[in-house]
């Protein structure tokens, strides 16, 4: 856990600091990293730990799951009073599994544990850009930003890339050869969420959503992502006896906060961005004291 603690705070701080003093820099990086750093350490990961049975399991519960959470506070009215608009709903069911769960795993797991990580981030992406613009109710980008942003997702890439090393009869070699460049590329992603957060903050929009009565409204949504759904997802894997490993990966994802692309598609659909915003920053802050304790509760 310390060591966790020793990756995150220094590497956010970092990145908040460097998107403070030169807000175009995450615009220059971030391109870089989506399409290349990303795939490689998610292919690194996976062939570290196997495109196995656990990795399927882990996808299709992610996805059955999370896809019930999001539709439940979208449909049944005591949850919609307490959510009342889409950017809070996503919000609360969207996790930041590529650039802050996957490294949170990679400190906290052993490696056979990795790959159910990385399928819970391939599941939340699908239903992202599936149901997220329906949440939002931006019906002019839903099949534009599901068909671009799932083709461009870097876990899908990085799926993809394991896919096909592990038919070559250099996988051992080549995960051996991958690990530390994939330790650094999720370090970068890390710092990565720092300096987009500083650029909020430098561009305003942090401020507008951060307000007393924003923290009254997005007090509900906090408590679903960073305490309600690990919770759900640590009851179901224990009744349905998945696998520890998985179980504790799968935990450990829910627990990851709110997801950038959140704000992203607030900002497309006009709808929400100050509560979008709120709800990254403020969890993001709070998940440096929430992930850690889920941690120690699973152990």
């Amino acid at each position: 856990m310390l060591k966790l603690l020793l990756e995150l705070i220094p590497t956010l701080a970092l990145g908040l600091a460097l998107g403070l003093r030169y807000p175009l820099l995450p615009g220059r990086i971030a391109p870089l990293l989506v399409r290349y750093g990303i795939p490689l350490g998610v292919a690194a990961l996976l062939l570290r730990s196997g495109l196995n049975r656990d990795f399927l399991l882990a996808a299709a519960f992610a996805l059955v799951l999370i896809a019930s959470v999001m539709l439940l506070l979208h449909l049944l009215p005591p949850l919609r009073r307490l959510l009342p608009n889409g950017a809070l709903q996503l919000g609360a069911a969207t996790g930041n599994t590529t650039y802050f769960g996957i490294p949170v795993a990679l400190a906290l797991l052993p490696p056979p544990a990795l790959g159910a990580a990385i399928a819970y981030d391939l599941a939340a992406t699908l239903l992202s850009w599936t149901l997220g613009p329906r949440l939002l109710k931006s019906s002019s980008e839903r099949r534009r930003s599901f068909r671009r942003d799932l083709s461009q997702s870097p876990a899908t890439h990085g799926f993809l890339l394991a896919f096909v090393l592990q038919l070559t009869p250099w996988q051992e070699p080549l995960a051996s050869l991958l690990w530390w460049p994939a330790r650094l590329v999720l370090l970068l992603a890390l710092l990565l969420v720092g300096m987009r957060i500083g650029v909020m903050q430098q561009q305003g929009e942090l401020a507008e959503g951060l307000n007393w009565q924003s923290w009254r409204k997005l007090a509900p949504a906090l408590s679903i992502k960073l305490l309600l759904l690990p919770l759900l997802f640590a009851l179901v894997t224990t009744w349905l006896g998945l696998p520890g490993l998985v179980a504790d990966a799968l935990v450990l994802q829910a627990a990851a906060p709110t997801a950038i692309s959140v704000l992203l598609m607030a900002e497309a659909a006009g709808e929400g961005i100050n509560d979008a915003a709120g709800l990254v920053l403020i969890s993001t802050a709070m998940a440096l004291v929430t992930v850690p304790l889920w941690w120690w509760l699973i152990n």
